[in-house]
């Protein structure tokens, strides 16, 4: 449905996009992850047409957006960062004149603008106009002309930026409703969104993709994968017990809340021998948890290395 081949954007000597090669499959949703000016809304901006590629290619539905710019356009619905539009237009003129330009009619047009209107709840600010909104429904908005046509595509940058955690829920909802017969790019920098409503992520710095892999595939690559981390009231009396644990390669204490996570040797699981050891020392535990990775932890690393490789 989406894919890149070699997609490269220059501007004069920054490659701002340097030789990206993906594709993605039908009822999948894709995170694109990145720190800032890695990359990721430029490749966005290629894939939806709106910026011509410097080399390579990129094509949606089989349709390359440079050669065919009007058939990859009418399966592809697209939400730009920060969800821009026509402010004095009120949401109902807007969403009328999205409908005009993507041809519908008659009682498919009629259809398709109740049902957006209802799937984003914008009953209540219809008539207002748009720059007078809140940046949640001017980004609401946003979503409901980019899904007005019902496309088989969704490329979606930044969805949920700025929106209050009620708001984004709703966003993250709709779009888990949506993933079951669309292909949905997100880019976003908000980690949490990657185990909310992604089934697979790319991470990128500095124009090229350093990784690709599903979320919990990305954490068992972060050094707390299975380890255990607890909270009591005893913490030297835990920490010096877990240190004398034969599988536990290592004992931290987080310094602001005091919890305790034990890292387990290569290979190791910890859970059991650790909750027995608590229960026959007798240090009470107001928590225990087995971990499974912190997707921020891979994310700093492999962004930072990257970052420290192209330094040297």
């Amino acid at each position: 449905m989406i894919e890149t081949r070699q997609l490269c954007k220059r501007y004069g000597e920054l490659a701002a996009v340097d030789g990206i090669s993906f594709t993605v499959e039908p009822g999948r949703v894709l995170g694109f992850l990145g720190p800032n000016g890695a990359g990721k809304s430029t490749t966005m901006k290629m894939i939806a047409g709106f910026l011509a590629p410097t080399s390579g290619q990129a094509l949606v539905c089989g349709h390359d957006v440079v050669e065919e710019p009007l058939a990859a356009k009418r399966v592809l619905g697209y939400l730009p960062e920060g969800a821009p539009s026509y402010g004095e237009m009120t949401p109902r003129q807007f969403l009328h004149f999205v409908a005009d330009v993507r041809g519908l009619t008659g009682p498919r047009r009629a259809q398709r603008l109740d049902d957006v209107i209802e799937r984003l709840h914008l009953n209540g600010v219809l008539e207002q106009p748009i720059e007078t909104l809140s940046k949640g429904f001017k980004r609401r908005v946003g979503l409901a002309q980019a899904i007005l046509h019902d496309p088989a595509v969704l490329i979606l940058d930044e969805p949920t930026d700025g929106l209050d955690p009620n708001q984004k829920h709703e966003v993250r909802t709709l779009i888990n409703a949506m993933a079951k017969d669309k292909t949905i790019v997100v880019s976003t920098h908000i980690l949490e969104e990657v185990h909310a409503v992604c089934s697979r992520a790319i991470i990128i710095a500095r124009g090229r993709i350093v990784a690709d892999a599903t979320p919990a595939e990305l954490e068992a690559r972060s050094r707390y994968h299975l380890a255990v981390s607890l909270t009591t009231p005893n913490v030297a009396a835990a920490k010096e017990a877990l240190s004398r644990l034969g599988d536990v390669a290592a004992v931290e204490i987080d310094p602001q809340d005091h919890r305790i996570t034990a890292f387990p040797k290569p290979g190791r699981q910890i859970f059991a021998a650790v909750s027995e050891l608590l229960k026959t020392q007798g240090i009470p535990v107001s928590e225990l948890q087995l971990e499974s990775g912190r997707l921020d932890e891979v994310f700093r690393s492999i962004t930072q290395g990257e970052k420290e490789e192209a330094h040297a």
